[in-house]
């Protein structure tokens, strides 16, 4: 598997423009050797940083989430970072589901300020719910469906 820019192309960057895309070959190279040889054309968790220092990951639709993917992602989250914290945006719309490994690593990390989560159905909200259970109570977190609220929402954890 693969993390690379830009993701959701369905989704426009009107409020915060993308800045410049992550170099697919650095994201690579945080991945195990297994993970970085796979074939491009298998659904890849999209991770980028938005102007304004907040971090999207796209998950993949229609598939299950596991956690040699879910770890390559935190590695591209703590380069964005680059030592410092920052509100992540975490797109969920039509993943199918997360394994409890992928949510222990989503949800334990120190690099994030906030978490918004957006999807777009109720089974979108449900996996939302499941990813929010076991986060830490220090970092908010809120379920959105709309991208430009979520995005609203994360702009005062911005300058931690």
């Amino acid at each position: 598997m693969t993390v690379e820019a830009p993701v959701a192309p369905d989704a426009p960057d009107e409020e915060l423009p993308a800045g410049p895309p992550t170099p697919a070959a650095a994201l690579a190279a945080a991945a195990p050797p297994s993970l970085a040889s796979e074939p491009a054309a298998e659904p890849v968790i999209g991770v980028r940083q938005l102007d304004g220092g907040i971090i999207e990951v796209a998950l993949p639709p229609n598939r299950e989430i596991e956690g040699p993917e879910a770890r390559v992602a935190g590695a591209a989250v703590r380069a964005l970072a680059d030592g410092r914290r920052a509100p992540v945006l975490l797109i969920i719309s039509g993943v199918v589901g997360v394994s409890v490994e992928a949510r222990q690593i989503y949800t334990g990390s120190i690099a994030a300020t906030a978490f918004a989560l957006v999807g777009e159905s109720p089974v979108d909200r449900v996996i939302a719910h499941y990813l929010l259970r076991s986060r830490s109570e220090t970092i908010p977190a809120e379920f959105f469906l709309s991208r430009a609220e979520a995005l609203e929402w994360l702009r005062p954890y911005t300058s931690e």
